[in-house]
């Protein structure tokens, strides 16, 4: 009697292109897990706007803090946040300002945040399905305000994006969304928005949170336009934060 020959799983391991024989692609699940190391990032969505807040770490004691960048502008009414592999989001986060300037070029007007969103997400999917490359280890949060008013999408490594009116990725990311399930309110103004969100985040990072260590950017219904909060606002809003208890 035969026996089928069957390969080991470490060649599931390596190869993108190949599915194991319960259907997963372990380089795309890998990458899963460099975003679940990344630093804690908070997106709320509301009436008024959209809020991105994110844990900023230093790394060794003569890290400039200020040098660190975690929310990225990618137009006047569009901002993203990532948590993952730094060096992946750098290169996708220039591919969508681009992608935004070239709408403006095109058509005259900015792009929708769930069209800017979509066409990330092709790339990342391409980079599942071919040989000699490998997937982006970076998830982001994308925050906006269209015509559609404000928006809020995560995006996989597998190229999945969903729409959230809040979320959280990154370390800590399952105790900050139950934070956020419990307390959120799509009527809260966004200042409330602002709050909840240093709220979710000093739940998570280790000693508390104060103004060097959290980085915001807010973009409201109003103006449409990104705003990244200055340590001295931050610092306001904490204080707030501290004596609701949310």
């Amino acid at each position: 009697m035969t026996t089928m020959y069957t390969p080991p799983a470490m060649g599931y391991d390596r190869a993108i292109t190949i599915f194991s024989p319960d259907g997963r692609l372990y380089q795309v699940e890998y990458a899963f897990e460099a975003v679940k190391r990344g630093w804690t990032t908070v997106g709320v969505r509301c009436r008024e706007g959209v809020v991105l807040a994110v844990e900023k770490r230093r790394v060794t004691k003569l890290q400039d803090t200020a040098s660190v960048e975690k929310v990225h502008k990618i137009d006047d009414h569009i901002a993203a946040a990532f948590a993952g592999i730094a060096s992946d989001a750098r290169v996708l986060i220039e591919i969508a300002r681009e992608y935004a300037l070239l709408n403006r070029l095109l058509y005259d007007e900015p792009i929708d945040v769930e069209v800017l969103v979509s066409k990330i997400c092709d790339i990342k999917q391409a980079y599942t399905q071919h040989g000699g490359v490998r997937p982006f280890g970076v998830a982001f949060l994308f925050g906006g305000v269209d015509r559609k008013g404000p928006q809020l999408f995560m995006t996989e490594p597998s190229g999945v994006y969903i729409g959230y009116y809040a979320y959280a990725i990154g370390g800590g990311s399952s105790t900050v969304v139950d934070i956020l399930e419990k307390k959120y309110s799509y009527d809260m103004s966004l200042d409330d928005a602002i709050i909840l969100a240093l709220y979710s985040l000093n739940a998570v990072v280790e000693g508390g949170i104060d103004s060097t260590r959290v980085e915001i950017a807010v973009i409201d219904v109003k103006t449409k336009q990104f705003k990244k909060l200055t340590t001295s606002e931050i610092d306001r809003y904490i204080e707030l934060m501290k004596m609701r208890g949310v």
